[in-house]
């Protein structure tokens, strides 16, 4: 008995000196929340951070595009390093931001002086005081009467011109920009879904061009479905087909009808990031429109990649559409007669 209760006893103390031991635990834990509570991290990281004062311009960086688009140092000839001041990430990011602004303000001069895209402000009749926004637009974008290319970027840092900002500053212009597409197809409200569905009111459906073909990055594809949601009628009438590329859209969720799930089957495709090779087949997760490969798995490179494919098939589209309208049959009264004697 004297054995057992000092087996007991010992074992009560081993369990008080455990309770003790997680209580200052504890205590120490709620000490040291406290003490970061108090310490504001974003200051800290300033400390000995050099001044956040950048150059505004491309020469300021030491930096231009070489004839291959890619943005390279005017000295070294090396790419663009974000590490540029060791274990100052957040100096690094500052930097890597002020010179976005200036490749955007690049673009916008390729856009207006090389492509020759004028730049149209929204709304239309906007007041002084009121927000504004641009799109860019060729000449005879309202005049052309056989063709034109709408092209919807995602959201995001992306401005018009791009597809993705990173790609401008770490691959090239061609990958990062929406100007191959432009190029080849000569030879920007409060959300992106009203901006999508104002311009085609104000402009694109104001256009002459009998065959209009859309390229919708990512959440433009949501914006395109929109846009169908709301412009059905207009949209199959004037739309020959359309390229998605990693569209995040989904017709359910988009409360999208049969008829218009009918039509995107049939006028649309969707390249995605996969590791398959360009053009295979993917098994869509929703039965909307086709899903092929865009040759990648890094999403914002699967416009540049598909680049070749969407053109071929905005060709194809174009070709089936002018074949079906040449042989649609004449009517006249022993074709109305025979019809009805099958039936």
């Amino acid at each position: 008995m004297p054995i057992r209760a000092s087996i007991f006893l010992f074992c009560l103390v081993r369990i008080t000196m455990a309770q003790l031991l997680a209580q200052e635990e504890k205590e120490k834990t709620t000490a040291l929340k406290d003490l970061l509570s108090r310490i504001d991290l974003d200051e800290l990281m300033k400390k000995d951070e050099p001044p956040l004062n950048f150059p505004e311009t491309l020469d300021g960086f030491e930096l231009a595009f070489n004839e291959h688009g890619q943005l390279r140092h005017i000295h070294t000839g090396e790419p663009f390093v974000f590490n540029y001041k060791e274990d100052l990430h957040r100096w690094n990011q500052k930097r890597y931001e002020a010179l976005g602004e200036i490749i955007t303000k690049y673009v916008y001069e390729l856009l207006e002086n090389d492509c020759n895209l004028k730049k149209e402000i929204l709304p239309v009749d906007s007041t002084v005081d009121e927000p504004k926004s641009f799109i860019y637009m060729s000449e005879d974008a309202l005049t052309n009467p056989e063709k034109i290319m709408v092209l919807i970027q995602g959201s995001g840092v992306v401005r018009a011109g791009q597809w993705a900002r990173r790609l401008i500053i770490n691959e090239d212009l061609n990958s990062g920009t929406q100007i191959p597409f432009i190029n080849r197809a000569k030879e920007e409200n409060s959300t992106p879904e009203e901006h999508t569905l104002y311009v085609w009111d104000h402009f694109i459906s104001k256009s002459l061009a009998k065959n209009i073909f859309i390229v919708a990055h990512s959440y433009g594809g949501l914006s395109f479905v929109n846009l169908m949601i709301q412009r059905e009628a207009e949209v199959k009438n004037h739309v020959r087909a359309v390229a998605m590329t990693d569209s995040v859209h989904n017709v359910w969720h988009q409360e999208a009808n049969k008829s218009i799930r009918d039509w995107l089957r049939e006028h649309c495709c969707n390249w995605v990031s996969s590791p398959e090779p360009l053009d295979t087949l993917v098994d869509p997760m929703l039965n909307d429109c086709p899903r092929v490969s865009a040759g990648t798995e890094k999403h914002e490179l699967t416009s540049w990649k598909s680049f070749h494919s969407i053109f071929k098939f905005f060709r194809d589209a174009l070709k089936n559409h002018e074949d079906e309208s040449s042989s649609s049959p004449v009517t006249t009264r022993s074709s109305h007669r025979i019809k009805n004697e099958d039936l």
